[in-house]
């Protein structure tokens, strides 16, 4: 490791991307703590700390949420307005035509950004519209100007992470956003830790012995199933050219475990939440029986049982929707037929399509089952030790362990370009 780490920072080039990315990340981490004028924080820190689904989003935004900082809907505009182009891609045949090809991406990246701003306005006119319901006063002074301003000061600092994150995905050294998300979970580990240690008495040794081990056990759990592959072997048939001979080799396909990432539990998120927040407006109704159904759906919402069950649910059925979305196993046997290749024993075409459809079905099942597990351990562990997770769930140790090893491939890949040994 310290030998990678001398290679690393004596080529200039490289020294000077990762140090570039580094000063993004402070920049961020900065604007995360400038609070929006007109909170009170301390209200606000114990609104979320009692609401374990906007924990969830607070997460996505860096912890800048739980300030009301300048950034506080972080990347997750940004993140919708892609998904929502990869779903039209699905419906449209331009648009997936359009994704086929260089420019037709470039035109998907910049109708993207567009998306991003209403979502973004959207988004925090939402999370303005939940604040102002807590029984304890977060947001005051809330006029029709206050409001805009909030709403222009938010979109702006989206846009402005939407812009650092490029910014970082240019230097090939990781991925802008998924860095950004990195930063804003392991920001929060130092106050974790300090806050176990001010709150420490013996009778929770125990305790923090087993979140020790099932944090390893998931960090181990999270490898094995981010770099979990089945590699389906390939053949390629001879052919003449001229006077040469192409082709006759075999190589595999790989297949892999976790295909989706984490976007299946950001899809259960933002279906999960929809509910209790069209619940909370409403409780303002003027029918006793429309307000009788919001706070009943509230309640519902906050079973910690149906809820853990109900997400869990939702993680495993969108796995293996957005596997459906980015692996096309028809395409992927045209291919090979137009190339040349074919599996041993399978015949091209349908056959292959089939068995590659059948292929991916049987492992997504196993990734499916670890997303849904990994999203709801924080409530499984608080369910058997009674104490919160004291660091950082499963989630965000899916996203930390899958956007290192992210960032590590491409620095050793920029190392392996240059040609230096040991790689």
């Amino acid at each position: 490791m310290w030998k990678k780490l001398v290679q690393i920072w004596s080529l200039k080039e490289l020294r000077n991307k990762i140090l570039f990315v580094l000063s993004m990340l402070v920049v961020f981490r900065v604007a995360a703590h400038i609070p929006i004028p007109g909170i009170n924080v301390e209200n606000l820190r114990d609104f979320f700390n009692s609401n374990q689904v906007l924990g969830l989003m607070n997460i996505f935004s860096g912890g800048g949420m739980q300030n009301f900082s300048v950034v506080m809907m972080g990347v997750a505009p940004y993140i919708t307005s892609s998904i929502i182009f990869q779903l039209l891609g699905m419906i449209i045949p331009k648009i997936e035509e359009m994704m086929k090809e260089e420019a037709g991406r470039k035109k998907i990246n910049f109708y993207t950004r567009i998306a991003t701003v209403p979502l973004a306005i959207l988004q925090a006119y939402g999370m303005v519209v939940i604040l102002r319901q807590s029984a304890q006063p977060i947001i005051e002074n809330l006029d029709w100007f206050n409001m805009s301003a909030m709403l222009i000061t938010v979109t702006a600092g989206t846009i402005f992470l939407m812009w650092l994150g490029e910014l970082i995905t240019e230097k090939k050294v990781g991925n802008g956003i998924s860095l950004l998300i990195f930063a804003g979970i392991v920001s929060r580990i130092p106050s974790a830790i300090q806050e176990v240690i001010v709150n420490f008495n013996q009778e929770q040794v125990i305790n923090l012995l087993v979140f020790t081990l099932i944090a390893v056990i998931t960090i181990a759990g999270v490898v094995v199933i981010t770099e979990g592959q089945r590699n389906i072997p390939v053949s390629y048939a001879k052919r003449i050219r001229g006077m040469r001979m192409y082709g006759g080799t075999n190589t595999h396909l790989p297949i892999r475990v976790n295909t989706a990432g984490v976007i299946p539990i950001i899809f259960a998120i933002s279906i999960i939440l929809f509910p209790p927040m069209v619940a909370q407006f409403l409780l303002r109704a003027d029918s006793m029986l429309i307000r009788n159904f919001g706070q009943s759906v509230i309640s519902l919402f906050q079973n910690q049982f149906f809820y853990g069950v109900t997400y869990f649910l939702l993680v495993f059925g969108f796995t293996y929707f957005y596997t459906a979305v980015i692996f096309h196993p028809h395409q992927i046997a045209e291919n090979l037929q137009k190339n040349g290749g074919f599996i041993p024993g399978i015949r091209p075409g349908e056959q292959t399509a089939g068995y590659l459809q059948n292929t991916i079905s049987r492992i997504t099942l196993t990734g499916a089952l670890f997303l849904g597990l990994i999203a709801v351990m924080p409530m499984l562990f608080q369910g058997f030790s009674g104490m919160q997770s004291m660091v950082i769930g499963g989630t965000s140790i899916l996203i930390v362990v899958s956007v290192a090893i992210e960032t590590l491939k491409q620095v050793e890949s920029q190392l392996t370009m240059r040609e230096y040994e040991g790689f």
